[in-house]
This record gives structure tokens, sequence and C-alpha cells, in this order.
């Protein structure tokens, strides 16, 4: 992989820079993602950051990064039902349904606070370190957060108890963890690479270098195809990774300012969210990226959530000098 493979990820984001520069081949998104309901927010400011999802009783957290706060939006009356304050910058959500328990974690002091039950009473603060930020919840009831300047830690949420921290080469900007297996990918952009990690040894077992692409921050898994997505700010591609080696499979252009993405398994598309002002719809067909719409949002729209058992996509956008903060609830064709 080594010499063949930083020469051919910047041929192909070259190539894809330039696609990037032209003009959308598809546009608007009628029957391709349809924007279903505003959802307002109320008297929120500046930057939002990342969702998460209480299924059982339809709520969705929105963690409000610059007015320190979390949004608990009822989805089934489409309204702000409550609010929790006091926060510190928050960055990263993960809701535990076998526990009922809610995580946030606090870039401002680099803790991770635990809130529980229908009422969200506090139950817990875990200290962990600076720039706390993402986090994943898995199956066999373990939460995962990365933060600092290159670490996941892995906690038992039965216990709360920390059980594996690993060591990364840079600040996790995005992770997942496969669903049948112990690695977990990483965006290490300060690495100019993408980490492999194995949350059974805690250990890296594999790095795989970006080449002439940087800023490498959304990531999702598109694990019936067996690769690693990837979407670069610098230049704006959406790239794809064979899991296996780091391979690189597909890359082609998409907006900028991209902060998330996501496979929509059912359709066999991919979904990214770009402050620029866009949402990007591809599908992937014979090896290469086919972009099916692009979509106007609203600038600093950039971060997103798919919920494939609700089967649809949430986009936060914050408030301007037109359109208070709200949360733009999308529906996919059928």
């Amino acid at each position: 992989m080594g010499r063949r493979f930083l020469p051919a990820v910047s041929l192909l984001a070259g190539a894809a820079l330039s696609a990037a520069g032209a003009p959308a081949s598809v546009a608007g998104g009628a029957g391709i993602l349809e924007l279903e309901t505003k959802i307002p927010l109320g008297d929120v400011k500046g930057r939002i950051d990342h969702m998460a999802i209480d299924l059982a009783r339809q709520r969705l957290f929105v963690a409000e990064l610059s007015n320190d706060s979390v949004g608990i939006v009822d989805l089934g009356a489409s309204k702000v039902s409550g609010r929790i304050r006091g926060l510190k910058e928050p960055q990263g959500l993960g809701y535990v349904p076998w526990t009922d328990t809610l995580y946030v974690a606090n870039a401002g002091d680099g803790s991770m606070r635990l809130f529980h039950g229908q009422d969200l009473k506090e139950a817990g603060r875990i200290e962990l370190g600076d720039d706390a930020d993402n986090i994943r919840v898995i199956a066999c009831n373990r939460v995962i957060v990365g933060y600092g300047e290159g670490a996941l830690a892995i906690f038992d949420a039965t216990e709360n108890r920390k059980t594996t921290e690993i060591g990364l080469h840079g600040h996790p900007e995005s992770f997942r963890i496969e669903s049948n297996g112990s690695r977990i990918f990483a965006n290490v952009p300060d690495a100019h690479a993408i980490e492999v990690a194995d949350r059974q040894s805690g250990k890296v077992i594999a790095k795989w270098p970006t080449g002439a692409s940087r800023a490498n921050f959304p990531m999702a898994l598109d694990e019936a195809s067996e690769q690693v997505l990837v979407v670069f700010r610098n230049p704006p591609t959406l790239t794809a990774f064979s899991m296996h080696d780091g391979a690189l499979v597909a890359s082609t252009g998409t907006c900028r300012d991209a902060d998330d993405v996501f496979v929509d398994a059912k359709r066999h598309r991919v979904y990214v969210s770009c402050g620029e002002g866009f949402l990007d719809v591809f599908e992937q067909d014979a090896g290469t990226f086919r972009r099916r719409a692009r979509i106007a949002t609203a600038p600093g729209a950039r971060t997103a959530l798919f919920v494939p058992e609700l089967d649809r996509l949430f986009l936060a956008a914050r408030a301007n000098g037109h359109e208070q903060a709200a949360i733009w609830v999308y529906r996919p064709d059928p």
C-alpha cells in the first residue's frame, strides 16, 4: 500500500477538486430527499454540534455548543420540550437505551456528564481531558469517547467505569466502530491519517496515510461494501477506502466544510452535510460515486444525524439574520 497509495490519493483528490468546482449535475432534491418540516429551537445562537436519539420516547438531543446547553426535541410534537443547561461547550452526545442514560461530552472543561431517565436528572460526571468530543455507543454496553490530543476512552455503561484507553497520534475528529468485530476506525487529521485501533487490545493496529488530502473530519462505515467512507475538507472530497487494508476504492468532489456523512443502506446512498449550505446525495455504482442531488440548506448547517429506524435525516441549522435556529427534518423517497 505505502508507495502506491499516496500517489493514488493525490491523483484522485486532484480530479475530485476539479469536479467540486464544477456546477452540480443534479440540483434540487425533489423526489430524493424532501424537507418535511422545520422544528424551531428557540433562542439558540451560534454553533450547534452533534445530535443523539432516544427512539423509545421519540426525543432528539441537540448539542447547542455556543449556548452551553442541550436541546430536547419532542419529535412527535415537533417542538422543544426541555433543555439541559449549565454545560461547557457540549460537543458529543450519546444515548444508551439499556441504561436510559444520555452522555454529554463537554469541550470547555473536558468532562463527560450523565443524565438519566425521563426527567434527565444528572447522574454523574467523568473527567476526561481537553476537547472532549465525539461519543459512540455500541451494543455490548460500551460508550466510547474521543478527546484530548489523541485518545479514545472506552467505558462500561453499566458501571460508568473506564475499561480501556487507546492512544492515537492526534485528536480523533470522527470515529466509527465495526458492528461485527473489534476495530475502531478514526480520522486523525493532525497526523494526516486514518488510524485503526482494536478495542480489545487497546492498541492501534494500522495507520493509513491520506496523502495530499487534508482535514478528514466526517466518517461513516459502509459495512455491506466493506468500506470506510471519509470526507476531506481540503480538497472537498468523498472518498471510500477498503476496510481491510485502507486501499483507495473511489473518490469524488463534494460540498465544502463537511461535518457529517451517513450511509443509507436501504437505498444504497450516502448523505454529506456541509457548512457551505448544501446536502449532497450520492449513489455508489460499479465502484464509483454518482451524485444524485445537491440540496440547498443554510450557511453553517453542517451537523446532521441520519436515523434509519425513523427513516429521517435531521439537520441542525444555526440562527441567521432571517431564521432562528431549527432542526430541519428530511424524508428520503420510498
